[in-house]
């Protein structure tokens, strides 16, 4: 098979491999003690080593190495379990590559090369090795049927996967069989007579990673609260990992994240997930990430292919993904050339002639008369078939309604040319609805305010205007220059030389419209017209919390800027505010949501406003926008981890990192809003707009990086808030046509000496050279592994809070408080686990109080009580613990909290002799005792408790205390009371 290649020195392998064939460029080995005789000690040695090893933890017999003339560098690029196999690999490279390789001039060229073709030929292995576990499922019954017989879990447990690997017991491997299901990990290992049984549930795990120790060089680490679990020797270590975090991932949103529970389909049917699931899960979720597109999008098809690019003139080597409503394209090259073709805009799907030169071609041709070339697509037919169909059913639920300027014949596919483009201005982008709908549109709603309101509050600013107007035109001629070669609508080539553009900033007068393609906010808007009117009907005029804390914001959004000095502006943010509110009201408002949709007022139509905020809270910045935000919290923890990584000795001299992520949390929430100043701020959401969250990430890098010497001076985090606050108030936009707007938010006194003002366009350059090599790829795994640990500190803060507020007041101790807890919270998962997620999603509510979050219902009740309550009486145990929920059970909910529980506990502990005999009498009576109880009509006919049996209740000066209940007794509690 083949191997990712991963560079190793020869000279570690000298001893352990014996060269049987090579060549210029690679090497053909087998290792001692395979195929040898008995007389040499190192094979003996070698074959006996991997004799004892497990059968899919062995190292292959015989490998293939890529070696680089003139270098001591190798790496392994195939394996094999016999000469047979290994063979054919050798041949494959003789009869494809080697001929190939001799045409390179640079050695780097060559690795880079044969690194390529080996990783494209993995991905097709692997897709096959898919496929035959699907067609052969034996194998895996077999596996299912040792899961169950060994963990006896219940039948709705749904085994995912399995592997074999060693689990690690100090210094000993245990190895055994890892099965991974969708509420647990366990693990399995009968050695030397001894069996060894592990069961972690993926609710339980704080940490997950890839580390190493002193024996081996990759293992996976599982975290939980008391202990660390270390797992290694995996055929296929990625593979492996990979499975294992989306399990971790989806399991913890599901039962601990309830607010984006109901947002993400795939997490509400966990009995139907399965391996192919997670990878095709995860597959949809990088494409959503990748090209920012709604969460309800869903991924179809992803296959290889080449766009041809007029501005290059070649085809660009890359993949097309096609979903519900897009066609779109990345190329292989990191940045090269991306496109996104939203279905609305496409006109036709046309297969072209098939030749030597243009393999399995199709045309897609849009709107605009632009029309985009794609060769190398396998399958073609099927793949063009069904694109028209989704093609057909989008058209049908959107139909399109073109521009008066746009009259002439669309269907005619056009290659996109400068000619075609040299005559248009941007004000002719195809921006539907039309305009003659928008004037209709206007008449229907004259409340919507008609303008950004940057257009009706231009301010003068500090620079001539002749100076202003030509900065501007340079950057307006500059980008015409680019519409004229790359396209100026949503589906434009989008590639490095734009990424520039926004670099050096926006032009004022195409800033909103140019917001709206990047984010295909204009996607949404051209799709559902009269839609945000209707909101803004529906909406206005009613009165409830959200709407009053919108009011209260109001007049704290840009107060400086005269747009939000007046009532247009602050009516038309009332709107938006007010409107995004009643569309999503499990976001509603969220204080930032008022900084962020007063300056896309600035820029943009109200309509257009209300639908980049959509846009930003729905699909930019996941989960930012809700009760805990934390989409938030998890993007600040990768941003920990990012310092960590990129400004080591920042991160030594502040050994707390959660300081800084305090204070940059606005940065993230506010996009530098509230703490840059407004002309230089704006700067910023360009860059977000395009890049999305990396744009804010590496520009936090860059500004820790300007500050790092002040920062390791400092003593405390008050003078590091300084020392940041005073930098970010200096930072100016010299190109910006406006007056300077201060943000107000700086901390300094008039005696400190004048900080140099920095250009926004230099801090933005800087963070794209130095810390611009985040890949998306890489910053959606970050936030998969820190949502774990922010989602298990939420959990943490319950439970403290639960256990600050009980503690006082009850008289069991503190240790047996946090036991009991997790005896509480464990047998709520339980429940959880295996029952249909409608039932189970009410009993976890995050926005509750933290004593409220979890609660347990009768039958969860029973199972405690038989484990922790000292009153158990044999059989009529069962009974006591249904009368005692019916107690606590106050507003007859069928449900109770972790405190109920506990005070019961704490009276049948430690309470009184008068207490515990006033609860026993209480249970007889109702609301404890029904007119449907099996067991009693009355608490006369059938006491619950023996009469002739004593009960114990306490301790009295060592000495068993004991009590002979009898009807007597009741009697004269209820006289008493």
């Amino acid at each position: 098979m083949w191997l990712k290649p991963e560079e190793v020195l020869l000279k570690n392998a000298l001893k352990l491999w014996v060269t049987q064939k090579s060549s210029c460029y690679f090497i053909l080995q087998r290792r001692r003690g395979h195929g040898e005789g008995g007389g040499r000690l190192t094979g003996r040695l070698v074959g006996a080593l991997d004799a004892v090893l497990d059968s899919n933890a062995r190292v292959a017999p015989f490998r293939i190495l890529l070696q680089v003339p003139g270098s001591q560098v190798y790496s392994p690029i195939a394996c094999g379990a016999t000469l047979e196999e290994i063979n054919q690999h050798w041949d494959w490279l003789e009869q494809n590559l080697l001929h190939t390789l001799s045409v390179f001039d640079n050695k780097d060229d060559i690795a880079s090369f044969v690194k390529g073709k080996v990783k494209a030929l993995i991905a097709e292995e692997t897709s096959s090795r898919l496929a035959e576990q699907e067609e052969e499922p034996e194998k895996f019954r077999e596996a299912l049927v040792k899961f169950e017989s060994r963990f006896n879990f219940p039948e709705a447990e749904k085994l995912v996967t399995y592997y074999s690997c060693c689990c690690w017991k100090g210094r000993v491997p245990r190895q055994g069989w890892l099965y991974l299901s969708i509420n647990h990990l366990s693990f399995y290992s009968f050695f030397l007579g001894k069996e060894l049984k592990l069961i972690i549930p993926w609710v339980d795990v704080q940490k997950l990673e890839r580390t190493s120790n002193v024996f081996l060089t990759d293992t996976i680490r599982i975290t939980t609260q008391n202990k660390e679990r270390d797992f290694s020797m995996f055929f296929n270590l990625n593979e492996v990992f990979k499975i294992m975090e989306q399990l971790a991932d989806v399991t913890l949103r599901r039962l601990l994240d309830n607010e984006s529970f109901d947002l993400d389909p795939d997490l509400q049917e966990p009995s139907q997930i399965t391996k192919r699931d997670l990878e095709a899960r995860a597959q949809n979720e990088f494409f959503r990430a990748f090209f920012r597109l709604p969460r309800q999008e869903k991924l179809h098809v992803v296959v290889d292919c080449s766009l041809w690019t007029p501005f290059s003139r070649c085809h660009t080597v890359g993949r097309m993904f096609t979903s519900d409503s897009y066609i779109c394209f990345a190329s292989k090259e990191d940045g090269c050339c991306n496109v996104i073709l939203p279905l609305r805009e496409v006109v036709s799907i046309e297969k072209m002639e098939d030749t030597s030169l243009l393999p399995n071609p199709i045309i897609i041709s849009i709107r605009s008369k632009m029309a985009f070339q794609f060769i190398e697509l396998k399958d073609r037919d099927n793949l063009v078939e069904s694109l028209l169909l989704r093609l057909k059913q989008v058209h049908a639920n959107h139909p399109v309604r073109y521009d008066t300027s746009h009259d002439e014949d669309m269907t005619s596919p056009v290659f996109h040319s400068t000619d075609m483009c040299s005559d248009h201005k941007f004000g002719d982008l195809e921006m539907a609805p039309s305009q003659n709908s928008e004037e209709s549109d206007k008449e229907k709603s004259p409340r919507l305010h008609p303008e950004a309101l940057m257009a009706a509050f231009q301010q003068s600013g500090s620079q001539s205007p002749a100076s202003r107007m030509s900065r501007e035109q340079i950057k307006i001629s500059l980008w015409n220059d680019h519409f004229v070669e790359y396209g100026r609508t949503v589906c434009m080539f989008r590639t490095e030389k734009i990424r520039k553009l926004v670099a050096m900033g926006i032009p004022e007068s195409l800033r909103g419209k140019l917001w709206l393609l990047f984010s295909d906010a204009v996607t949404d808007l051209a799709s559902h017209p009269g839609y945000y009117e209707n909101l803004v009907e529906e909406s206005m005029g009613r009165c409830c919390l959200v709407t009053e804390e919108i009011e209260r914001d109001l007049h704290r959004s840009l107060p400086e800027h005269p747009a939000f000095q007046n009532e247009t502006g602050i009516a038309a943010l009332r709107r938006v505010l007010t409107a995004y509110a009643h569309r999503n009201p499990k976001i509603g408002y969220c204080q930032s949501m008022n900084i962020l949709t007063s300056v896309l007022l600035l820029y943009a139509k109200e309509e257009e406003a209300f639908w980049l905020l959509v846009a930003v809270c729905e699909r930019m910045l996941p989960d930012y926008f809700n009760h805990r935000v934390i989409g938030a919290q998890v993007d600040q923890s990768v941003f920990e981890e990012l310092i960590k990584e990129h400004l080591p000795e920042l991160a030594e001299h502040m050994t707390d990192l959660s300081a800084l992520a305090s204070i940059s949390l606005s940065w993230f929430l506010t996009l530098f809003l509230s703490i840059m100043p407004l002309e230089s701020a704006v700067h910023v959401v360009d860059c977000f707009f395009y890049d999305g969250i990396k744009a804010i990430f590496q520009l936090g890098l860059a500004v820790l990086e300007a500050n790092a010497e002040d920062l390791c001076s400092s003593k405390d985090d008050g003078q590091a808030l300084m020392v940041l606050s005073r930098f970010l108030d200096h930072i100016k936009n010299e190109d910006s046509p406006g007056p300077p707007i201060g943000s107000h938010h700086a901390f300094f006194s008039d005696d400190q000496e004048p900080l140099p003002v920095t250009d926004i366009a230099d801090l933005i350059r800087d963070s794209y050279e130095k810390f611009g090599d985040q890949s998306v790829e890489e910053i959606e795994h970050l936030r998969c592994k820190h949502r774990i640990r922010v989602l298990q500190g939420h959990e943490d803060t319950t439970k403290q809070n639960v256990l600050r507020v009980v503690t006082p007041e009850v008289s069991i101790s503190p240790e047996d408080l946090e036991e009991l807890y997790d005896l509480f919270k464990r047998e709520h998962m339980m429940r959880c686990y295996w029952e249909q997620p409608q039932p189970a999603t009410p009993r976890h509510d995050p926005s509750r109080p933290y004593a409220e979050q979890y609660r347990i219902d009768t039958q969860q009740f029973a199972h405690l009580f038989q484990l922790v309550s000292p009153w158990t009486c044999g059989t009529h145990t069962e009974i006591l613990a249904e009368r005692t929920f019916r107690l606590l059970d106050d507003n007859m909910d069928h449900l109770i909290e972790f405190k109920a529980l506990v005070s019961c506990l704490d009276i049948m502990y430690n309470g009184e002799m008068n207490e515990k005999i006033k609860l026993l009498y209480r249970l007889h009576i109702p609301p404890a005792l029904t007119e449907n109880d099996r067991d009693s009509q009355s608490p006369l006919k059938n006491p619950l408790l023996s009469t002739s049996r004593p009960l114990v209740l306490g301790k009295s000066n060592g000495k068993y205390l004991f009590l002979s209940l009898s009807l007597h007794i009741l009697f004269w509690v209820e006289t008493e009371n």
